[in-house]
């Protein structure tokens, strides 16, 4: 009970530099308790463990979400949720760095057993996508498999109230992986080939891959925060207020507008992932 002591939704909302240092500490805490106590399967008991200890969290913060529905139906949407998209993406943004800073500063034998699995999705995606022959294609298969998580962000936050988390946790930890080994890769034979000292090669490649992920991955996570926040109010909105009543009725076109906007947002990144990124990297 420590950890979902150390704030509360309304502190968090104004104050992101503490939501990303969570975000940092829940990704460290469950890696090394992982780590400890269950090696093998560590890969994915500390993503379990990260989205848990912010579950109490992600709960307070979504029933402070439904009520501004309520309490100001006739403010725009990004005005009532935006302090919640921002608390989100830090929270997002602070355990993919946890994972990735583990992830490169580990010996390579801990970090390949503790992204067992996400490293074998990484390779499993680019498979998948050296197959595709066409722009278009490539550029419909990622947007139906980015709108098929979108739809699990959705699902898990109905069902469990805050379940995206899990799937926000998931896709920092392979990000974290996707990063680390981006920089275990290119560093050597960067320094290497230019003669610059070990931190500085380090440095430009560390940028270079965060660059990388990050210039069509954000737009994609904030899609995913906007599902999961979409379906976390829909869930508390079923169980406090009834079918048919002016009030359930608001927060449902509240949450028609977000997924839609989710939708939209989605699209856009799976746009600069098939044009924008190959380009610059």
């Amino acid at each position: 009970m420590v950890l979902e002591s150390l704030t509360n939704p309304v502190r968090a909302e104004y104050h992101p530099l503490l939501v990303f240092l969570l975000g940092i500490s829940y990704g460290t805490i469950a890696l090394l308790l992982a780590l400890w106590i269950f090696e093998e399967q560590s890969s994915m008991v500390m993503v379990f463990l990260a989205s848990t200890a912010a579950v109490p969290l992600m709960y307070h913060l979504l029933h402070f979400e439904e009520k501004k529905d309520i309490l100001a139906p006739t403010k725009s949407l990004l005005h009532n949720h935006s302090r919640a998209l921002i608390f989100y993406l830090l929270l997002f943004l602070g355990m993919a760095v946890a994972f990735s800073v583990w992830y490169i500063a580990l010996p390579s034998d801990f970090s390949s057993n503790a992204f067992r699995v996400q490293s074998q999705t990484i390779s499993n995606l680019n498979h998948h996508v050296t197959g595709q022959v066409t722009q278009t294609s490539l550029l419909s298969k990622i947007f139906l498999n980015n709108v098929k998580v979108m739809i699990f962000c959705i699902l898990f936050s109905f069902l469990y109230g805050s379940g995206a988390l899990f799937i926000l946790t998931w896709n920092a930890s392979v990000i974290g992986a996707a990063v680390g080994n981006f920089v275990r890769s290119n560093m050597a034979g960067f320094a290497d080939s230019t003669g610059l000292l070990r931190v500085g090669a380090y440095f430009y490649v560390s940028s270079l891959s965060i660059l990388r992920y990050a210039v069509h991955g954000i737009p994609e996570i904030l899609s995913y925060l906007l599902a999961g926040i979409a379906g976390g109010i829909l869930s508390m909105a079923i169980v406090h207020h009834d079918f048919g009543t002016n009030q359930f009725e608001q927060v449902l076109l509240d949450v028609s507008d977000l997924v839609l906007l989710s939708v939209l947002v989605l699209f856009i990144a799976a746009l600069i992932e098939v044009f924008v990124t190959p380009a610059l990297f």
